[in-house]
């Protein structure tokens, strides 16, 4: 019987110290194919301890380094949602497409729930996003909010207008201000990700790019 119960012991250690030492490659990889279906990927790790627990889909660490992606809102919130069990992730790309908008030097940050993603995006960027003949200048961005003003007739007025992209239960929509206030755009939502708030700010120009401005959001798994 103890001759037994030891062999019974021996197995599990096996078990246990081959998935340790096997299971974060395996969900490296795991990572890298789904992440890899928008773009190119440059590495991915995954730190897990009990490595068990990738089993229910949990870990404790995972890093991506990816080159250009091309997503889709519906896509992004879809990948944020695979990695509601993971306590920490570090994702940056050199550049992503989301929608129509091409951000660069993108990061992505998550701590337990909480979701901080930043991203540079170009003047010229901006305007191949938009509409034709729609503009957008900076304004301020405080508390949580962007302001700017549209001209052009994104909210189907001729005039410039000014407006305010803000959190609103969870989504993320730009109301014009004063009068047209009852207008809305909606710009991101998902049922997995809360929106807490947004900012932007201008950065330096480089080497003739034109206007440059980080964009950053917050928010929350849930």
């Amino acid at each position: 019987m103890r001759i037994a119960i030891g062999a019974g012991v021996a197995v599990v250690v096996v078990v246990l110290a081959l998935a340790q030492l096997l299971g974060p490659g395996i969900a490296a990889r795991v990572v890298r194919g789904r992440v890899q279906k928008y773009g190119t990927v440059k590495s991915v790790t995954v730190k897990a301890w009990p490595a068990v627990k990738l089993l229910w889909r949990e870990a404790d660490e995972v890093t991506v380094r990816a080159g250009r992606l091309r997503v889709s809102p519906e896509q992004t919130a879809a990948l944020l949602g695979e990695a509601k069990g993971t306590e920490r992730v570090d994702a940056s790309a050199e550049s992503v497409e989301e929608g129509s908008l091409r951000l660069t030097d993108t990061r992505l940050e998550k701590r337990g729930s909480t979701l901080r993603a930043r991203g540079v995006v170009s003047e010229a960027d901006v305007k191949r996003a938009l509409p034709e003949g729609v503009e957008v200048a900076l304004l301020k961005s405080e508390a949580g909010t962007v302001e700017v003003r549209v001209s052009g007739g994104l909210f189907g007025v001729g005039a410039s207008v000014d407006a305010v992209a803000q959190a609103e239960g969870g989504k993320l929509v730009a109301r014009p201000t004063g009068l047209l206030g009852a207008l809305k755009l909606m710009l991101f939502e998902s049922p997995s990700v809360y929106v807490e708030g947004v900012q932007a700010r201008a950065l330096e120009s480089r080497g003739g790019e034109g206007a440059r401005y980080e964009l950053s959001m917050w928010a929350s798994l849930r």
